[in-house]
């Protein structure tokens, strides 16, 4: 998913299993990251993203040239590693925020989406 070469060019397995391991999902059966019985179960499309973009990060100051008759479009690298974020990102687990209104009088309501 993120393109690592197999060589020691690129993310280390210990890095990319640590950003794996920055997105939990509930298990098969609901139970969260905090649950002993958890079965580890992790947001991939997401850690996916993460990794992209920090790829389009680091090439972001790539520019496009011409050189000797030929044209060098660096900055081709940076919009793919951003498209591939976007495509992860548009693929990773839907989750729920939890929102709190507050009224004038400091009433507090809190409700799940």
């Amino acid at each position: 998913m993120v393109v690592e070469p197999a060589d020691a060019g690129g993310y280390t397995d210990a890095v990319l299993t640590e950003i794996v391991e920055r997105y939990p999902l509930l298990d098969v059966d609901g139970l969260d990251s905090t649950d002993a019985d958890w079965v580890a179960t992790y947001d991939i499309a997401a850690a996916a993203s993460e990794v992209w973009s920090e790829k389009a990060a680091s090439l972001a100051a790539n520019f496009d040239f011409d050189a000797d008759g030929a044209s060098f479009k660096r900055s081709q690298a940076h919009a793919q590693a951003m498209k591939q974020a976007r495509y992860y990102a548009a693929r990773r687990a839907p989750g729920t925020i939890q929102m709190v209104r507050v009224t004038n009088d400091d009433d507090m309501e809190v409700g799940e989406l």
